[in-house]
């Protein structure tokens, strides 16, 4: 149990250090500070924002009190995901460790740079989606495999019926 445990933070500790490490990457590239960022491809900029809000940038406050109260949120959330996680299992258990792992990546950001910075910029000829970064996508797959879970878990147990 202790083993499958620490297999388990041991993943969630991996993806916030992936996350870490791009971020730092891009933090201290003064090219991702211009316009357009670093081009990658004719679809992918590295482009750097500071989103002071949560997802897509909703919720930004200018004043303090609801920024700390909405991250206050955001980690009593978390501490909700970690007990879900420690009571699932198999790919379940996955998407919990992947949104844990991402969720992280972002408060460490809100909390010591208070905002999280985006860089990945994928757009097409003028039309851009919105800037994020290696923890939303983390936290975005471990969304969509939940939902799928339900999805068709809810579909197998109708065709047993």
């Amino acid at each position: 149990m202790l083993k499958k445990r620490l297999v388990d933070f041991s993943i969630i500790i991996f993806i916030f250090l992936i996350d870490r490490v791009s971020k730092l990457l891009i933090i201290d590239s003064p090219e991702t500070y211009e316009q357009y960022g670093i081009g990658i491809t004719s679809f992918l900029n590295f482009n750097l924002i500071w989103n002071e809000g949560i997802a897509f940038g909703l919720f930004s406050f200018t004043e303090k009190i609801y920024y700390n109260l909405l991250t206050i949120l955001i980690c009593l959330i978390i501490a909700v995901l970690i007990w879900f996680m420690l009571r699932s299992e198999g790919f379940e258990k996955l998407s919990y460790i992947m949104i844990i792992g991402g969720s992280f990546g972002n408060v460490f950001d809100r909390i010591f740079y208070s905002a999280v910075p985006d860089f990945i910029d994928i757009h097409f000829n003028n039309f851009h989606w919105f800037i994020f970064n290696v923890a939303d996508i983390f936290v975005t797959l471990g969304i969509f495999c939940l939902i799928g879970i339900e999805i068709f878990s809810k579909k197998i147990n109708e065709n047993y019926k």
